[in-house]
């Protein structure tokens, strides 16, 4: 590896981390017949395969009663200059009682990352690291969203990360239905605010409750979607890359069709 320009020494570090054993390197050449298609067809390279996204089982714990507020976001008032309103919408959102989940919740995770950011990375719910920092992905999950970021050049303060519910459901469950009409209220504005140029949805319950479909995951890979005239590319969910080391290589590939986009974009 000592050969290895430093920033493809870089990659091959980071992909060695990750557990991708052969990659292709992003860097190797700027041609376009390198970059994989980003149109609305399917990409031939990545296998089509159904999964299922579990979490790990933990106690809960229940929240003070705290009445919240639901107006839109645009009767929200900025009581300071230096609170933005996505920050503001934040705070709104962290005394939410619209649903059950406010009864067994530690803290309300809303996002983290760059409110300018072009990408934003939207996963299904918190799980019982994130219930307890109030930050989404810090647990072995997100340590490995923060490698696969690495690896595409990218740190997590570039991009956005959230989820489409933003309390814990009890032992890691799919959130139901009327959790995820509840959190629409503030995952519509808190997207609305941020206006990115691409969102990449992890895993199947992300991907179904964003584009509104019940289709499996395998269905939903390899091929873009929109999301309110928003490009939305669907991968694997990093909690079962963890659980399936294998699926490792097609969800690089997955970035590799993500980064490629974001340079188009980019001009």
């Amino acid at each position: 590896m000592a050969d290895l320009p430093e920033n493809e020494q870089f990659v091959a570090t980071y992909l060695r981390e990750i557990g991708v054993q052969t990659p292709v390197s992003l860097f190797a050449s700027t041609s376009t017949d390198s970059v994989p298609s980003v149109s609305n067809q399917a990409v031939p390279e990545v296998p089509l395969q159904s999964v299922e996204v579990a979490g790990e089982s933990a106690a809960v714990a229940e929240a003070p009663v705290i009445i919240p507020s639901s107006e839109p976001v645009s009767d929200v008032a900025v009581d300071a200059a230096d609170i933005s309103v996505l920050e503001n919408l934040a705070v709104r959102a962290s005394s939410c009682r619209l649903c059950a989940l406010a009864e067994t919740r530690k803290k309300v995770v809303f996002g983290t990352g760059s409110p300018d950011a072009d990408l934003v990375f939207i996963g299904e719910a918190p799980g019982r690291d994130e219930d307890i920092k109030g930050e989404p992905f810090v647990g072995k999950a997100g340590r490995l969203l923060d490698r696969m970021l690495m690896a595409m050049g990218l740190e997590r303060e570039q991009v956005y990360i959230m989820n489409t519910v933003k309390c814990r459901p009890p032992n890691n469950r799919d959130p139901k239905g009327d959790e995820v009409q509840a959190c629409n209220l503030w995952f519509e504005q808190q997207l609305e605010l941020l206006q990115p140029k691409m969102i990449c949805l992890l895993g199947r319950v992300a991907a179904q409750t964003v584009l509104k479909s019940d289709a499996p995951l395998g269905s939903l890979r390899g091929r873009w979607h929109d999301y309110n005239g928003i490009p939305v590319w669907v991968t694997y969910h990093p909690a079962y890359l963890l659980r399936s080391p294998k699926q490792k290589q097609k969800g690089w590939q997955d970035l590799q069709v993500l980064l490629a986009r974001q340079r188009e974009m980019r001009g």
